[in-house]
């Protein structure tokens, strides 16, 4: 069959590599967006020392899952402060990364609420202005150094948007591992399983191809065997090393086919119900697996090549995966009745993401 696969994002893994910001932004002002545990682990001196007098403007009061009403502030200061700086250096997880692509899309008045109005409008656009983004994730899980994406939160209104640009892509993403080894067991687990999702995500899914397939035919087979170990043994480098080079590639693999009916509910039980993000988008993954499963012959062979032919086996396989991390698997187990999880599954259908599903249209 005919396929096609574009990311434009140069990736560097390894041990290391977050020194290659040195070359990388040769010549250029940086500024740089970092989670607030940064500085007392001492990254950000670090940061500050191979960056020098090029580092001009620093923002590390990042919060999880961004939201509107903190970002408006830190927008506007950044346009002011720092808008002739070329380079926006994003380090740490998938809210310090989405934070940054919201910082670097610039408005004609530097004003946070035009690019909300835009986005609220759902409709493409070209900002005036936008900078350079490079992208040196320290969770093995977002994806989002290797994709245009970034999730904004509005949890005053119950609402979330999607960022998603020419100019968002990262020029650069630096996946170093050795940056992963002071991330505590809970986010492991749960940005790992944001990983497993973006995976699975892009099988079940009306833009999955052989080429997408194999990045996330390898990152579900390591995930699936390194996250319990990884969980257990957290300052193990190699191990480090193997889901850092597995969450990479499921970025890779979403990011030519975007995620589907797991992530499109799960944005929902974000904003109502609290979830972090990757417990909230791979607790439905039996389920949804169980929904995709003889939907396309050619994706239940391509599931089939992880889970084996017997669809309760590969659920109940999933099922005991996420048990064995501390993941429970059911709605009610959230606080969800079956009668609003029903609602919820069919409201997901119809979101953006829940329409590249390859059951919607049957739903």
């Amino acid at each position: 069959m005919p396929a096609y696969f574009h990311n434009p994002v140069a990736s560097h893994f390894g041990a290391g590599s977050l020194n290659r910001i040195v070359e990388l932004t040769e010549g250029q002002t940086v500024a740089l967006v970092i989670f607030p545990e940064a500085r007392a682990l001492g990254l950000l001196a670090r940061i500050e020392a191979l960056l020098g007098e090029r580092l001009v403007h620093i923002v590390e009061d990042v919060q999880p899952n961004p939201d509107v009403a903190h970002l408006r502030a830190t927008y506007e200061t950044f346009w002011r402060e720092a808008g002739a700086c070329e380079t926006v250096l994003a380090v740490g997880g998938g809210s310090a990364i989405d934070t940054a692509k919201a910082l670097m899309v610039g408005t004609a008045s530097g004003r946070f609420d035009e690019l909300l109005g835009l986005l609220a409008a759902g409709k493409p656009f070209t900002p005036p202005r936008c900078k350079t983004l490079i992208a040196a994730p320290t969770t093995a899980g977002t994806g989002s150094e290797v994709t245009p994406w970034a999730t904004l939160w509005d949890a005053g209104a119950q609402k979330k948007y999607s960022l998603h640009l020419d100019c968002t892509w990262p020029k650069a993403a630096l996946i170093d591992p050795e940056l992963m080894l002071t991330v505590p067991a809970g986010v492991t687990v749960s940005t790992g399983l944001d990983a497993l999702s973006h995976a699975l995500e892009a099988i079940w899914n009306v833009n999955a191809n052989p080429l997408s397939d194999t990045f996330a035919i390898s990152a579900i087979e390591d995930i699936l065997d390194c996250l319990p170990r990884l969980r257990g043994d957290l300052e193990n480098p190699d191990l480090r090393a193997r889901m850092a080079l597995a969450a990479l590639k499921a970025g890779m693999a979403f990011s030519n086919t975007k995620t589907a009916l797991a992530h499109s509910i799960s944005y929902e039980m974000t904003l109502r119900h609290g979830l972090p993000h990757g417990i909230a988008c791979s607790f439905t993954l039996p389920h949804v697996l169980g929904l995709a499963w003889g939907r396309d012959a050619v994706r239940d062979q391509t599931l089939q090549r992880v889970f084996g032919a017997d669809l309760h086996q590969a659920q109940a396989r999933l099922r005991h995966f996420l048990h064995s991390l501390g993941v429970k698997t059911e709605f009610s187990d959230y606080g969800v009745t079956e009668e609003e999880a029903g609602a919820m599954i069919r409201h997901a259908l119809q979101g953006a993401r829940g329409k590249n599903f390859i059951g919607s249209q049957a739903a």
